[in-house]
């Protein structure tokens, strides 16, 4: 069975009305039949038929023994560090997104918990950063927004001989083009506000845990602190994900076109993208991954906030927002948007640059998005036009 038939049919038919679609369940208790006899839910905070079915899709693609769904991508971020106590340490990857880093450094520094930011593409950086207090690896791949690409597998190794707990944030790739637990991770996050939801109309997260064991932590603490993803943006999450094969195949052929296209451009310095040769990860990418993924960064010769400014208030197709993995293409400046919240200093140290861009590439027609780069292109001062390949 193909892996979108596979999908598909994973979404149950609803038992009692034979409903194609999975129900709303919009509900806040149940009634029981006697103190503590009930069927299966007592209240929607606890658990909830809706949210339940999309938490056994999620985990079913990733490969997991179960998931949990959160009302955001921090607040399943939120759930993992969770699992350490004051003291302990965690190695991230150092180009980490921002609202990532604002919750460790704003939050949980003051608890105690330390966290060491390192190139985790350098699998020797990432085996000489461990110390007796490292509890947790935090690894994205690709990152957000440089798309280094970090071998998961040898991670992995390396931190299943310390007993440490490697937590992956699958978001970029999706559970379509990569699995982190096949690999030997023990959690996988999404913001699924992303590409599992894949329409930007509902914000939610997801921690998906290798284990029964690690499964049923996570559960306390989704029950135990509250930001459980409601009724209704369950079923939005469950709607999108029917088609996420089919978005995340389209996804990938726009962003090779524009990656090449971009490569080539003589107003751009620098492309960021897996799937080019000259990316230095792109062997592993191969390896690791069935594809390469809707994102692209890039940076312009013109080295300068305002440079990056003129060019992302110029597209008309690619528009000017926060997020990604929709089905309309979207561009942000990771330096005033997304990380913002991360200190100039060590934001630039991790490559993120003032002129940094990030394309989030929809499912337009690639002659259209690549038309509208070069037209915005054509706005700013570069040596010489040059014709979009299509």
């Amino acid at each position: 069975m193909s892996t979108i038939t596979q999908l598909i049919h994973s979404i149950p038919v609803d038992p009692q009305t034979g409903a194609i679609a999975v129900p709303i369940y919009q509900t806040s208790t149940f009634v029981q039949e006697a103190p503590g006899v009930n069927k299966g839910y007592d209240y929607a905070r606890s658990n909830n038929p809706t949210r339940e079915i999309a938490e056994k899709i999620i985990a079913g693609l990733e490969g997991g023994a179960g998931a949990s769904a959160f009302s955001s991508g921090l607040a399943a971020i939120d759930a993992v560090v969770k699992l350490l106590q004051s003291g302990d340490e965690i190695l991230a990857v150092d180009d980490i997104y921002g609202g990532a880093f604002r919750l460790f450094d704003k939050v949980y520094k003051k608890f105690g918990i330390h966290v060491n930011y390192i190139d985790t593409s350098d699998i020797e950086t990432v085996f000489h950063a461990i110390t007796p207090a490292t509890k947790l690896i935090w690894l994205e791949t690709p990152t957000n927004p440089t798309l280094k690409i970090s071998d998961i597998a040898a991670i992995a190794s390396i931190a299943k001989a310390n007993n440490i707990l490697l937590c992956v944030d699958n978001t970029f790739a999706s559970p379509v083009l990569q699995q982190p637990i096949a690999l030997g991770a023990d959690l996988v996050v999404h913001s699924a506000t992303k590409y599992l939801g894949g329409h930007s109309d509902l914000i939610a997260g997801v921690v998906i845990s290798k284990t029964p064991e690690l499964a049923q932590e996570i559960k306390f603490y989704q029950n135990a602190c509250g930001a459980v993803l409601s009724p209704f943006d369950s079923f939005l999450l469950i709607r999108g994900i029917e088609t996420l094969p089919l978005r995340i195949r389209q996804h990938n052929q726009n962003a090779q076109q524009i990656a090449a296209y971009l490569e080539q451009h003589p107003a751009v310095d620098k492309v960021y993208y897996p799937g080019l040769a000259s990316h230095p990860g792109h062997e592993l990418a191969k390896r690791q991954s069935k594809g390469f993924g809707g994102i692209i960064s890039f940076t312009l010769k013109d080295d300068a906030t305002a440079a990056a400014t003129a060019f992302v208030t110029a597209t008309k197709y690619f528009k000017l927002a926060e997020s990604l993995g929709g089905i309309k293409s979207l561009l942000c400046h990771p330096a005033a948007m997304t990380h913002k919240s991360i200190p100039d200093e060590k934001r630039r140290a991790a490559g993120v640059s003032d002129s940094l861009i990030r394309l989030s590439v929809g499912l337009e027609d690639a002659e259209d998005l690549l038309a509208d780069l070069e037209q915005a292109f054509a706005q700013q001062p570069v040596p010489a036009k040059v014709t979009a390949a299509v």
